[in-house]
Parts: structure tokens; C-alpha cells; sequence
């Protein structure tokens, strides 16, 4: 979705979402690509599961029990990993 479509739909100002996306396609949770004169954003969901999952190892401090619901709906939500080249 283009950067000013994701702002009208969430109520932001379009200079506040480029800037917000931009943070997130430098860490890698979300990828751009050129369409002319618009940059489309999409979701690297792989990444964002990797991140959601050391997060929830990292704040259980070995309990799993704490983040289990958080954990079973990442991992229903995600869509099936991708072997990477």
C-alpha cells in the first residue's frame, strides 16, 4: 500500500507515515518497492515472527507460560515461512 493510502486509512499526516515507514523498512519489518511515482510498503511477515518470537523469549525470561496466548496468535497469524536463497 502506498504511504499516503496508509496514512488516510490510519488518521496520520503523510509526512509523519513516510517517516514512521521509514524506520520500519530500515530494520527490515516492512519492504518498499517503486511504481512510479509512488513507493508501495508491504509487511515482511517473516521478520516481523522472528522479531515478535525473540521478544517473547527475551520478556518470559524463561516462562513460557507468561506470553503463551501472544505466542499461539503469532503463529497462527503469520503466513508460512519461505526458504531464503
Amino acid at each position: 500500500m502506498a504511504a499516503g493510502a496508509i496514512a488516510r486509512k490510519l488518521g496520520t499526516q503523510p509526512n509523519t507515515m513516510s517517516a514512521q515507514l521509514l524506520v520500519l523498512s530500515n530494520c527490515g519489518l516492512i519492504r518498499a518497492r517503486r511504481e512510479g511515482r509512488s513507493i508501495i510498503y508491504g509487511a515482511d511477515f517473516e521478520r516481523m515472527s522472528d522479531l515478535l518470537q525473540f521478544l517473547t523469549k527475551d520478556c518470559c525470561g524463561g516462562r513460557p507460560e507468561i506470553c503463551g496466548p501472544l505466542a499461539s496468535s503469532v503463529s497462527n497469524c503469520s503466513p508460512p515461512r519461505r526458504q531464503r536463497a
